[in-house]
């Protein structure tokens, strides 16, 4: 007997314009009838669910009988079939999907381990601290990740996504318009720019985006908030703080002149909600340099909630896959967690 999900399957499959359709159904009938005749392809099917239990869905289909179903089929009107036609029946297409789907739950399982793995080291570092877990917000940095990767990690409850360039998320904003979209509110995921934002993008950052996480310049607020009152939108902002000699590393110097005009001009940027601040900390140093990165952010950040009590400091953004743990002990209230989350990138690339 073979299941009639199989069936199912396999006229699915079928050429439209092959009008001969009993090409392979003829040894396949699936209403709970024995087989109409026990030719080289019955015999074995038979003897493989005699063996084995049957399956319940297409997703469950014996190994043996995907692996037999990839030769041709012998008997009536198939006695000439070519040696290179072997694999072209619509057999070989079953065992194709399957493989599909089966890379595919990989994927999916590999992601759903690798947050449960994080979850517990963010809630060990919490419990060293003596912090609750709900004081820390998870960012998943999705950078190089394909849409549908985004969406399988919404999928696993992730809300909040960083993503670093616009042309890059301008590419993938379509495809997670109904994640985003105001039919799904409690369920929608956010999506904020964390890289170097050039002036000239603000527009179609402001388009994009549901916050923007490195704001570095007054020039750059000032496009932000004209941008965000044409679309009649209140933006959520971080200011990115320089703590780092690197030159890569963009951000404000916050001892300097332009900082202080930064902050003396917000409260008048009324499109703009400062949020709080971000750093990311050098590369290669020792754990204590890489602390004291991140204690003077908090430092930075509680002199200013001081001298500006109208804005919002209550966002301290610091940490990453590497150091995420060291910035929760220092204080932090939102980590950016990229490759510890969804595997090394050029994996990323590959699946996108």
């Amino acid at each position: 007997m073979v299941p009639a999900q199989m069936l199912a399957e396999i006229k699915g499959d079928e050429d439209a314009e092959d009008d001969k359709r009993d090409d392979l159904l003829d040894y396949l009938e699936l209403d709970g009838r024995e087989m109409r005749r026990a030719d080289a392809v019955g015999r074995h099917l038979k003897a493989v669910f005699e063996q084995s239990d049957g399956p319940t869905d297409e997703d469950h289909l014996p190994q043996r009988l995907l692996a037999e179903l990839q030769v041709a089929v012998p008997g009536e009107g198939h006695e000439d079939v070519r040696e290179d036609e072997k694999n072209n029946g619509p057999h070989n297409q079953i065992v194709c999907r399957r493989s599909e789907r089966e890379q595919a739950g990989n994927a999916m399982t590999a992601l759903k381990e690798n947050l449960e793995r994080l979850e517990e080291e963010i809630a060990q570092a919490c419990r060293r601290a003596g912090r609750s877990r709900a004081e820390v917000e998870l960012m998943a940095v999705s950078k190089t990740y394909s849409a549908t990767v985004i969406a399988e990690a919404a999928a696993l409850g992730l809300k909040l996504f960083g993503e670093n360039r616009v042309q890059e998320f301008g590419s993938k904003a379509t495809e997670l318009s109904a994640l985003r979209g105001p039919s799904v509110e409690a369920e929608s995921i956010r999506v904020h720019l964390i890289g170097h934002l050039q002036s000239n993008k603000a527009q179609r950052a402001v388009e994009l985006f549901d916050g923007i996480d490195s704001l570095d310049s007054l020039r750059l607020a000032e496009r932000l908030n004209d941008a965000a009152g044409k679309l009649n939108k209140c933006l959520p902002v971080l200011i990115e703080v320089k703590l780092s000699h690197e030159e890569t590393k963009a951000g404000l110097d916050p001892d300097s002149a332009e900082a202080a005009q930064l902050l003396e001009r917000l409260p008048e940027l009324c499109n703009l909600q400062i949020r709080g601040v971000m750093t990311i900390a050098p590369f290669d140093v020792s754990e204590a340099e890489t602390r004291t990165c991140f204690r003077s952010l908090r430092e930075w950040r509680d002199r200013w909630a001081v001298a500006h009590p109208s804005l919002d400091f209550g966002v301290l953004s610091m940490g990453m896959s590497g150091d995420f743990a060291l910035a929760i002990e220092e204080g932090a209230t939102r980590i950016r967690v990229g490759t510890a989350l969804f595997g090394a990138r050029k994996a990323a690339l590959e699946r996108a």
